[in-house]
C-alpha cells in the first residue's frame, strides 16, 4: 500500500469558505478516481503557529495507483482550485507494508 499525505496552508482571503469547498471537492474524489482506496480529509483546529489548515491522507494499492490519481481529470480539477486558494502545501509519500 502507498500512503499519500498532503497538508495545506490557505490564503487569508475567503479562508473558511475555501477550506470547506476544498474539503468537499477532495472527499468527492472517492468513487470518482478508481485507484483511490481511501481518503481522510481533516480541517485543523490547532492554533499553534506551525499548524496547517487542512490535511488529506489517501491510500493506494501501489505507486502506479498514486501516479494514476495524480493525472486523473477529476483530481486535476481539485488541484486547480486548491492552487488558486492555497499559500503552500507539504507532501509525504510512503509505502506501508
Amino acid at each position: 500500500m502507498v500512503v499519500h499525505i498532503v497538508t495545506f496552508q490557505f490564503k487569508e482571503e475567503n479562508k473558511k469558505a475555501n477550506i470547506i469547498q476544498a474539503k468537499q471537492m477532495l472527499e468527492n474524489l472517492m468513487g470518482a478516481v478508481p485507484t483511490l482506496r481511501s481518503i481522510d480529509v481533516g480541517v485543523n483546529f490547532a492554533t499553534e503557529e506551525r499548524a496547517m489548515d487542512l490535511s488529506i491522507i489517501t491510500v493506494f494499492e501501489s505507486k502506479e495507483g498514486l501516479n494514476a490519481y495524480a493525472v486523473h481529470p477529476e483530481h486535476i480539477k481539485v488541484v486547480e482550485f486548491i492552487k488558486s486558494v492555497v499559500e503552500y502545501s507539504k507532501v509525504v509519500d510512503y509505502e506501508r507494508l
